[in-house]
């Protein structure tokens, strides 16, 4: 393989891992708090859509992210009420998100911009190039060519990390998620920390979905998060609750799907759905190997509200 496939093959692999680096690194901190997110998909399926729909109508790729962080953040919102709050099963209702996130999507964008409206671009964040770095080989144009989503994208990885585990919220954020009455008892206040950490979430799978349909799709197409979601919450348990892991996980799932449009344009004689499923074929490999072996937060989907264990 040229230098000139590897590096091409490469950049495709981190552009694919930067919307699922930010929904696994939103998903990763409200796991450690004790909510497993399974709203994740309807909410970057929302911020695209919110992205997309508002750098269209005013020609400001940035405008689009900042609409995107607001929608998602209004259905983590909600998701953070029913289940923090109100201690609803947090499974029904991140199920609950998606199905309403698709079909408020589909119905909005159809609303919006008819059916003809897949063909719609808008004009999508630069890339910013890092002198020097830029020009090493192979490595130079996927790690430094991003755009600042991109480049935050990454930055969050050590700042998670310090946050989680070398600062005090992150150490009542992780109690929470460990034995909450152990840490209302010593003075954390349980539910909000819990609804920080779900609509931290809620921020970076907007920025996600923005990611999808204002740099790499430049439109949006209706249920085009893909699953991503899903394979967020799979990233998770493949990095062990750790930000690193979930780096390692992102990349290796942005390879994946890299490879699959790779094997594609060579045109191989082998049915193209078979390079379709590879990514999530991938997916439930890892979770296989890897699922009886990770140790989740205790307190995980266990749902409370004011005064203790439902």
């Amino acid at each position: 393989m040229s230098e000139a496939v590897l590096a091409s093959l490469l950049q495709s692999a981190v552009n694919m891992a930067v919307p699922l680096l930010l929904a696994a690194l939103g998903e990763l901190v409200s796991e450690r708090a004790g909510v497993i997110n399974i709203g994740i998909e309807g909410k970057l399926l929302a911020g695209a859509f919110a992205a997309m729909s508002v750098a269209y109508v005013t020609g400001c790729p940035w405008a689009g992210v900042a609409a995107a962080t607001a929608a998602a953040a209004a259905l983590a919102a909600v998701a953070a009420y029913l289940t923090v709050v109100q201690g609803a099963n947090q499974i029904v209702v991140g199920t609950a998100i998606n199905l309403l996130a698709a079909g408020l999507t589909g119905v909005l964008y159809r609303a919006q911009f008819g059916v003809t409206g897949a063909a719609l671009t808008v004009s999508g964040l630069a890339p910013l190039r890092v002198p020097v770095l830029a020009d090493v080989p192979v490595v130079g144009a996927a790690f430094f060519e991003q755009t600042w989503l991109g480049y935050a994208a990454f930055a969050l990885v050590p700042v998670v990390s310090w946050f989680l585990f070398s600062s005090v919220p992150g150490l009542r954020v992780r109690a929470v998620g460990e034995d909450p009455a152990a840490a209302e008892a010593e003075g954390v206040a349980v539910e909000r920390t819990r609804l920080g950490a779900v609509m931290f979430c809620g921020v970076l799978s907007g920025l996600a979905g923005a990611y999808l349909a204002v740099v790499y799709a430049r439109t949006f197409i209706e249920g085009m998060s893909a699953g991503r979601g899903f394979v967020a919450l799979a990233i998770v348990v493949f990095g062990r609750w750790m930000p690193s892991g979930v780096l390692a996980g992102a990349l290796l799932f942005g390879l994946a799907t890299a490879i699959q449009f790779h094997f594609q344009a060579m045109g191989l004689a082998i049915p193209y759905q078979f390079f379709l499923v590879l990514p999530y074929g991938l997916t439930l490999l890892i979770l296989a190997l890897v699922s009886g072996r990770a140790a989740a937060p205790a307190a995980l989907g266990v749902p409370r509200a004011r005064g203790g264990q439902l």
